[in-house]
């Protein structure tokens, strides 16, 4: 069964609509913990419009599962990480003008600067994931960077509105699996994943972990964050694959 890593961007997200000092984002990734999350993902921003710094110490400092901090290859951004030194840092392409992070790094295109701040951030001891669309040059070029894992954008299948997207989409992420496997890539998958489209996903062979963010804070809203990421675990648990590359 694939891991679960729980977002908790929009926490922020929350707050910062009133910018006051909640929802809490620490307090909720303490709840997503109780409620059986493997991983704490945040995404510290260039502009810091959700987590903000004192987010970001104080996960490090309580959180006990494996934290993964999403982020640009902003030399400010890379220091930080460098000097926080989370489990796990997964570089996204980032826009100022996005809602979230939409497609992939393109690791082909930024193949020189992507490679130096995977050096820096690996010489402090941290693992790095690169955020990919499913495409296989971007799977080798990750992995001649020097990713230890990729997390690749399930948009495409998430976003689909006919049977035949959805298969094709499919059909792009199993073999972007098999490529990773073949390149030594421990393989995640992430981006606009629900309690309603997760069971496909969850059971293709070969992914070892999703982060999900939106659908379970939203989730909580209803249940608490203890029940919400427990309902996602269940799910997972179910739709897990019988065998494969798990």
């Amino acid at each position: 069964m694939a891991l679960l890593g729980v977002n908790i961007d929009h926490v922020a997200t929350v707050r910062q609509a009133r910018r006051t000092d909640e929802p809490d984002p620490v307090w909720a990734a303490v709840e997503a913990e109780l409620g059986g999350a493997d991983g704490i993902t945040f995404h510290l921003r260039e502009d810091r419009r959700h987590v903000n710094d004192r987010d970001a110490r104080l996960l490090r400092e309580t959180v006990g599962v494996k934290l993964n901090m999403e982020m640009s290859i902003a030399d400010e951004i890379v220091a930080i990480a460098s000097e926080l030194r989370p489990a796990q840092c997964t570089l996204v392409p980032e826009r100022r003008e996005e809602l979230t992070t939409e497609g992939g790094l393109d690791v082909v295109r930024h193949h020189a600067r992507v490679s130096s701040a995977v050096g820096r951030l690996s010489e402090a001891g941290i693992v790095l994931s690169a955020f990919i669309e499913p495409i296989a040059d971007q799977l080798k070029a990750s992995a001649d960077a020097g990713f230890r894992a990729v997390e690749l954008w399930t948009g495409a299948y998430a976003h689909a509105k006919t049977p035949a997207e959805k298969s094709g989409a499919l059909s792009n992420l199993a073999g972007a699996i098999e490529v990773g496997r073949q390149v030594g890539l421990e393989v995640h998958g992430g981006h606009g994943l629900t309690y309603r489209n997760i069971s496909t996903i969850a059971s293709l062979p070969g992914f070892s972990e999703f982060n999900i963010g939106h659908s379970i804070v939203a989730r909580s809203v209803y249940v608490g964050m203890r029940e919400a990421v427990a309902e996602m675990k269940r799910l997972l648990t179910v739709h897990a694959p019988v065998s494969g590359l798990n």
